[in-house]
């Protein structure tokens, strides 16, 4: 497979101008159908994951996988060589089980790959360049450069929607991301969406390894939907050209032929973009069709960005991953949308919020991050969600987005920012949870909502948590943080203003695959120089979070391979042992029961929940402290391994 760069990158005001010039034959017009989707309806019941997304370990840019270490001291005038392995990995494509790169070794592998064993990081195709004996590295990665590790996004078992909520695009985003097919739930331009990929399959089947469940055609239906015109399901196309072109002029030129056509998704197998090569094939043969007027926009995510008018239909390809579709999807789509669907363009609803943390950016590029908006007490705090392009619960999360320009290094904390808001008003909550996330907290939320109490919980880890709380933002935090000099767990941490509630004791431990003798009935000494020592691979806990403090004391100071691996849930580092991405981790026992793993008990914690004393008698508030001191609902907690 050959790797190939087709994108010609413009200026966003450049895109916008010349899209908006060859779509201005366009015009309203009136036509009526009826709702009969998800869209709108109330969730009855929370939705809990039945499967990891990602699936696997996946690469987010075309280019080489590599172990980290291999790269280092690489630069652009003094390269590193590393010969190349026989496996080219194109997304889809399964490494086989007995696949290991070598060391010292890369792995061509496209986007959307499975990652292989033996590698940690990806290193962009732009950053190398084929010699005689391999490829030469002109810029060094950090272990998991470029890599959606398998489950860092929705663990099995998570809480992804709860009950009482009103879908809109992004809650059906998620549902289909976890392959949910049935839920409890002036004129209108059609607009049809196709996606793209020998990789993407439908919401109700059960992927193999390197295959995607299709989030983002159900995602896009919704919110064309949303803003007043009627989708048009034009299903998943293989990565054939004749395939997708026939698509194409079907939609455009058939007898119920769309009005703007909406495609997700890009290169793949083969060496070409075979979207982009099918809109010049088709372009080539209707009359008076413009063709390509961009491909490629200074934006992180969506560079990859194709708009084009084919006769006279406008033809966007979208980004495959979910956060790069909707940010360009909002960008250049909706506001042609709003116009041939009569919405004034100021319908796009923002709200101004601050900065509670810097906001790092990369210049030269208009970075967009989705955020979610909670009341301090200056007003509305932004918080950055951090996810990639690939990630699905961030967006079903997020209150809206940001942009920041081309021409910022970064956003200040507490600085001003304008937020797009991504439902037409700002949803308020009886309850904001910011904190160190806990599968028993989750079902403690679930009994709120079921009460009718709307909620939301943003897992930022228990220091950030309290710093949030001790600024006035948010109404409870989970925490688990040992002071090591009294042996006490979080009372010496809680800042002024913020009050403890007693939570509830959870052990934390080793787990591993059941099957693996290395440390099943292993204790003391000996299991101290297992985890230590740099046989084992293992995956680690974001800094800041209890579980980071913990696996740090019991390293002592080691750092196995691994170490710099961090992942925000403990459902994604039980996923990384599923995956075989690593041999040991650090997690609740409860977790490792539900993912059959082995578990070694290590520490008795405790999990308790601050809350600020302005807000001790919130009515929310108050019935969480009720439910913990309830019997019924500590019984219930116990059965899942809190007590």
């Amino acid at each position: 497979m050959t790797q190939r760069q087709f994108l010609d990158v413009v200026d966003e005001n450049v895109a916008h101008a010349a899209f908006l010039d060859a779509c201005a034959h366009l015009a309203p017009r009136i036509e009526t159908v009826p709702l009969d989707r998800a869209l709108g309806r109330v969730l009855g019941e929370d939705v809990v994951a039945r499967v990891d997304v990602p699936g696997f370990d996946r690469s987010n840019v075309d280019g080489y996988a590599v172990r980290a270490v291999d790269t280092y001291g690489a630069e652009e005038l003094d390269p590193v060589t590393l010969a190349v392995s026989t496996l080219t990995l194109a997304a889809g494509d399964a490494p086989p089980e007995d696949f290991e790169t070598p060391t010292e070794t890369a792995t061509q592998i496209a986007t959307g790959g499975v990652v292989p064993r033996g590698t940690d990081s990806i290193v962009m195709v732009e950053h190398t360049q084929p010699v005689a004996d391999g490829i030469a590295i002109s810029r060094s990665v950090a272990p998991g450069a470029n890599i959606s590790f398998a489950g860092s996004d929705i663990g099995r078992g998570d809480t992804i929607l709860r009950r009482g909520i009103v879908l809109t695009s992004r809650e059906t985003a998620v549902l289909a991301s976890v392959g949910v097919t049935n839920v409890t739930v002036v004129s209108r331009p059609r607009v049809a969406v196709l996606s793209t990929g020998d990789e993407i399959v439908p919401p109700g089947t059960q992927p193999t390894l390197g295959q995607v469940i299709d989030s983002n055609r159900p995602m896009l239906l919704d919110a064309v939907r949303e803003l007043g015109c009627e989708p048009v399901s034009a299903g998943i196309a293989p990565d054939d050209i004749n395939v997708v072109e026939s698509t194409l002029e079907f939609l455009i030129t058939g007898p119920e032929a769309v009005d703007v056509l909406l495609l997700s998704g890009g290169t793949s197998k083969g060496e070409g973009d075979i979207n982009s090569e099918a809109i010049v094939r088709l372009a080539k043969r209707l009359p008076d069709s413009p063709g390509i007027i961009v491909h490629g926009v200074a934006l992180k995510p969506g560079k990859p960005i194709l708009l084009a008018v084919v006769g006279s239909t406008p033809v966007v390809v979208l980004p495959g991953f979910p956060t790069s579709a909707v940010f360009t999807f909002h960008e250049f789509v909706a506001p042609l949308l709003r116009r041939l669907s009569g919405i004034p363009d100021d319908a796009a609803h923002v709200a101004q919020a601050v900065a509670p943390m810097r906001i790092t950016s990369v210049p030269g590029r208009a970075e967009y991050s989705l955020v979610d908006i909670v009341e301090g007490k200056t007003g509305l705090a932004a918080y950055p969600l951090g996810a990639g392009s690939g990630s699905v619960t961030a967006f079903g999360r997020a209150d809206g987005f940001i942009r920041i320009p081309a021409t910022t290094e970064y956003v200040e904390e507490g600085e001003k920012i304008t937020v797009r808001l991504l439902s037409e008003h700002l949803q308020t909550h009886d309850l904001v949870v910011i904190g160190s996330h806990c599968v028993g907290l989750d079902h403690l939320l679930g009994l709120l909502a079921g009460e009718g109490y709307r909620v939301k919980s943003i897992p930022v880890g228990s220091t950030a948590g309290l710093a949030a709380l001790g600024r006035g933002e948010g109404d409870v935090g989970g925490t688990h943080l040992l002071d090591a000099e009294t042996g006490l767990y979080n009372e010496a941490f809680i800042p002024p203003g913020v009050r403890l509630v007693p939570g509830y004791d959870r052990r934390q431990g080793l787990a591993y695959r059941a099957d693996d003798p290395t440390f099943s009935g292993v204790a003391g000494d000996v299991l101290l120089a297992e985890v230590r020592s740099d046989r084992h691979r293992m995956v680690n806990r974001n800094p800041g979070s209890g579980t980071r403090i913990l696996i740090d004391e019991l390293l002592d100071g080691h750092k196995p391979p691994g170490y710099l691996h961090q992942v925000q849930t403990h459902t994604g580092v039980a996923a990384a042992i599923e995956q075989r991405r690593a041999v040991w981790v650090m997690t609740l026992e409860t977790v490792a029961k539900t993912a059959g793993l082995g578990f070694q008990f290590v520490a008795n914690e405790r999990y308790d929940f601050a809350v600020p004393e302005e807000r001790w008698d919130r009515p929310a508030v108050v019935a969480l402290r009720r439910l913990l001191e309830d019997p019924t609902v500590r019984a219930e907690l116990a059965d899942r391994g809190f007590s």
